[in-house]
């Protein structure tokens, strides 16, 4: 039996908004050019919906768009947001090394559970070297329902997780950790919203908080 910290990245550990706009903007600028879009870059329009799927994000920035449009849009998106990380124009939010250190120190087991693709998880673990302490990454695209608490469900199974915490800054995060008998702990970070927040068991300010919930609070399931 296992004792999990399983955490989202974007918004949780990475701060997304340090590549965000750069990227979004690049994936518009080429949509202007091509006589695809008019006008500014909707970054306020994702910044509501950070934390969903990528189908969904297109869908939603697209809503007019053909699905043709949509996927070359995404995979230009995706390039320019790995090529931002690779080239070191991201950053983690404070203390997260640290705090993988020392959730590894004392017997966590830790893993990461993003609707973020693969190619774009990787380029973070590998540029921050993250897997000196995460177990195992695992992104939406290995779940055919592009649902998180089915993600976080298929960790829990595949490490028989009977105890642990979900960290994340948005209500997918919360709902997947209580779907899953487990302890939600909201980040009132970036893109967190007060009422999707309220949801959580715990709520922090800064990752360092959540070694005083882990010292405080016994988990049993």
């Amino acid at each position: 039996m296992q004792q999990a910290v399983i955490f989202d990245m974007d918004g949780t550990l990475f701060r997304t908004e340090t590549i965000l706009e750069r990227a979004l903007d690049e994936a518009f600028e080429r949509l202007r050019n091509e006589g695809q879009w008019q006008g500014a870059t909707p970054i306020a329009t994702y910044r509501n919906i950070m934390g969903v799927p990528l189908p969904v994000v297109w869908e939603t920035l697209l809503p007019y768009h053909e699905t043709a449009v949509r996927e070359a849009t995404d995979t230009y998106f995706l390039m320019r947001l790995v090529e931002n990380i690779k080239s070191g124009n991201g950053a983690l939010y404070p203390g997260v090394t640290a705090l993988l250190e020392q959730l590894s120190a004392m017997g966590h087991t830790i893993f990461i559970a993003s609707n973020g693709l693969i190619p774009y998880l990787e380029a973070i673990v590998s540029h921050y070297g993250l897997n000196r302490w995460v177990t195992e990454t695992y992104s939406i695209e290995q779940i055919e329902t592009l649902d998180k608490g089915d993600l976080v469900a298929q960790i829990v199974a595949e490490y028989d997780i009977q105890d642990g915490f979900v960290v994340g800054d948005r209500l997918s995060d919360i709902v997947a950790a209580k779907a899953n008998g487990l302890i939600a702990i909201g980040c009132r970070f970036y893109f967190s919203q007060d009422d999707e927040l309220r949801q959580a068991d715990h709520i922090i300010d800064g990752l360092a908080e959540i070694l005083d919930i882990l010292a405080t609070r016994h988990v049993s399931r």
